[in-house]
């Protein structure tokens, strides 16, 4: 399976090491005594439990009371159960494999079908593994954590199973002819491991070897090579990062041949560095920290992200360059440009098949796919078919093989399957059916001018005609950090929720994200956060300005770092909105380095160690700046239990906070889901109705009942 050029950061986004059991994580430290609710950082403390029993009893009391929820909640579950999804596929050989919940199996399986068979729409599928049963074997709410397969045969897998959706995991193999873990095969210990097949009977493994072996961000600093039939305990070293660093982890990537195991090292969240393991040894890849290797065939493919003079020529932020990874390897340095971007255009990701590079771009925030060929020397572009003014996606890609999948969606259109098949014939596999009704509704591209000047653009999905009076319920949606990118793209929760019921829904394309490169993401990093706080609530301005709204008709949602912009935004802006939801949140940036794997992310924020970044921090941390006698909305906070990524101390914190200075607060947690809304199906729609419940009752008072 190939990487995309974010591939390693998306990883580091979705998996944190916990230093000690979770129970523990929070504990007081040094300068932090005279925070009176830090209790609520003992994660699964009985007072602090018992804290969020009361909080959770409360929101349903009022919420689920309202004849709305009820009504929401029974549409989202059908939605979350519905057998009329999109099928993605992973082939594997004859087979297409996939991953699959519904109202009989909350907690999902693994199936298969003939790959034949799938591809005229007529999949006969088989159940491969059954995590609804193995919970209730072994009593444990496990969650499926995907499968790495050994090349090429792929018989032979390393599987991940999450306790109640956390990102750590307990890794087994499994056997796919046999559909069985596999008797006395690897089997790796509860932990934020990571695994990379090396051949049949060795593996690398980055797991906490025990004490010393964490970094100070929480995550592992040793990968060793394990050998079958030995004890986990005598796996050889072979990489160490300083305790200083962001960590290690072990990775492959499949070639023609095999696969191609390697480590990637991280000393900041931003840099990193690849080592292939070749012969025995690590064979380090030397492009800059910041820039981001894949592999092609023969050829060395790198994205760069600051500009880079290499082989006489400087090659611009964002750029794809290429040549030959041995000539590479032996120290020549003669790079081809691949892409160059334009002012408005940046590069969301790489992926190869065995005849083609594939590289995915946002033109203006609108979603494009090329295709090159290596020709000599050259690299001969084309560009795949697919309808514009929405998101491409790529669903599932080989080194093998020049057949792949891909989709397209947008707010309005329901998300479709393609297969590009090797002679370069495109046809469709799949349409999901629209789950909302859209008739009606359209979207906009509007631009907002942010304090500094900047021109910010935002996506808006109305109803044609629309009234320009101020009177439309609307919710804004934001993010902006980590270059992650928001683009159009089709949900049928929110269409059904919101847009069905005539809510107006509005996407925030802030700095901090990645819409327009490296440079859009970096604008806003540590010193500069503000610019991207400034962003949102010069969007906000800007719809009350075209009276598309008004401020008590306005309501705002984000999670993880978007959960932060919304505490900000709430405390330096409460006279723009109606409502606020929190998810998932970061909020007490004094002490977010302190929390799980919160020291990782200061190459983002900033250390709070340091009196120059702290100073710029507390000027926006939402848990400091939170104060009595504001005319704040009254906000939800919604986390998980089970979130050990992004600490619950910083959402039950803020809402204690706030009740404590005699503020109206709603709180939901979820006992299982990880960093997201839940497990089950049952869970996550439980938690998107009191989402929807609290913004209609926020935000339509005097306006009829959606």
């Amino acid at each position: 399976m190939s990487r995309s050029r974010s591939a390693v950061t998306s990883i580091l986004l979705a998996t944190t090491v916990m230093a000690a059991p979770i129970a523990a994580q929070g504990a007081p430290t040094v300068g932090a005594t005279d925070d009176p609710f830090l209790w609520l950082e003992e994660v699964e403390g009985p007072r602090a439990l018992e804290w969020v029993t009361q909080r959770n009893a409360a929101t349903l009391a009022e919420l689920g009371n309202d004849p709305l929820f009820g009504t929401l909640e029974r549409e989202v579950l059908a939605i979350l159960n519905s057998r009329e999804r999109i099928v993605y596929p992973t082939v594997r050989g004859e087979f297409a494999y996939n991953y699959w919940t519904d109202a009989e199996h909350p907690r999902g399986y693994y199936r298969r079908s003939p790959l034949s068979a799938y591809l005229v729409g007529a999949p006969v599928w088989e159940t491969v593994l059954d995590i609804d049963a193995l919970a209730r074997e072994e009593g444990v709410p496990w969650a499926f954590g995907g499968l790495s397969c050994l090349a090429p045969e792929e018989r032979r897998c390393l599987a991940g199973l999450s306790r109640g959706g956390s990102d750590a995991r307990e890794v087994r193999e499994f056997d796919l002819v046999t559909k069985r873990f596999v008797d006395g095969g690897f089997l790796l210990p509860e932990a934020k491991s990571s695994s990379a097949w090396v051949d049949e009977n060795t593996v690398l493994v980055s797991t906490d070897w025990g004490p010393g072996s964490l970094t100070g961000s929480g995550y592992p600093r040793i990968v060793k090579l394990w050998k079958r039939g030995t004890p986990l305990a005598s796996a050889t070293p072979v990489f160490e990062a300083d305790t200083s660093h962001m960590g290690a982890w072990a990775g492959s990537y499949e070639t023609a041949s095999g696969i191609q195991a390697y480590v990637s090292h991280r000393p900041r969240f931003f840099e990193g560095t690849v080592h292939l393991w070749r012969s025995g040894r690590l064979v380090p890849v030397e492009v800059p920290l910041d820039a981001d290797p894949e592999f092609f065939q023969d050829q060395l493919v790198v994205y760069v992200r600051d500009p880079w003079t290499v082989g006489g020529r400087t090659y611009p932020t964002g750029s794809v360059i290429a040549m030959g990874l041995e000539p590479f390897l032996a120290g020549r340095r003669d790079f081809t440009a691949v892409v160059t971007p334009g002012p408005t255009m940046t590069v969301q990701g790489i992926s190869v098949t065995k005849g083609s590079l594939l590289v995915s771009v946002l033109e203006n925030v609108q979603g494009q796919l090329w295709k090159f060929r290596h020709v000599g020397r050259r690299w001969v572009r084309g560009e795949v078919e697919a309808p514009r003014q929405g998101t491409v996606g790529l669903a599932d890609v080989s080194p093998t093989s020049d057949r792949f999948f891909f989709t397209y969606s947008s707010f309005l259109q329901p998300t479709t399957l393609y297969v590009h098949e090797a002679n370069g014939r495109i046809r469709e596999v799949q349409r999901l059916p629209a789950q909302f009704d859209a008739r009606g509704l359209t979207i906009e591209q509007l631009h907002a001018r942010s304090a500094d000047g900047t021109q910010v653009p935002y996506f808006v999905v109305h109803r044609t005609g629309l009234a320009r009076d101020g009177q439309a319920p609307t919710l804004l949606y934001g993010y902006g950090g980590f270059e992650v990118n928001l683009t159009s793209a089709y949900s049928a929760t929110v269409g059904k929720a919101w847009l069905e019921r005539g809510g107006v829904y509005v996407v925030a394309n802030i700095r901090g994200g990645g819409e327009f490169g490296p440079a859009w993401h970096r604008s806003a990093q540590k010193a500069n956060r503000q610019r991207a706080y400034d962003d949102f609530a010069a969007v906000a301005q800007d719809l009350v300005a075209r009276g598309i709204t008004s401020a008590p008709r306005l309501g705002i949602n984000g999670g993880s770092n978007g959960g932060l912009l919304m505490g900000v935004a709430m405390t330096q802006h409460p006279e723009l909105y109606g409502a606020v939801v929190i998810d998932v949140p970061l909020l007490d940036m004094l002490r977010y380095h302190r929390l799980l794997a919160g020291a990782s992310w200061m190459a983002e924020y900033g250390n709070p160690d340091i009196p120059e970044e702290r100073a710029w921090i507390e000027r926006y941390s939402p848990y400091q700046n939170v104060r009595a006698g504001q005319r704040y909305p009254r906000p939800l906070f919604t986390t998980t239990t089970r979130d050990d990524r992004v600490h619950p101390g910083h959402a039950r914190k803020m809402a204690a906070r706030m009740l404590a200075q005699g503020y109206p607060v709603l709180y939901y947690e979820n006992v299982e889901g990880g960093h997201g809304a839940g497990v089950t199906p049952e869970q996550r729609a439980k938690m998107i109705a009191v989402r929807f419940t609290y913004l209609w009752t926020q935000l339509a008072r005097g306006t009829p009942t959606p």
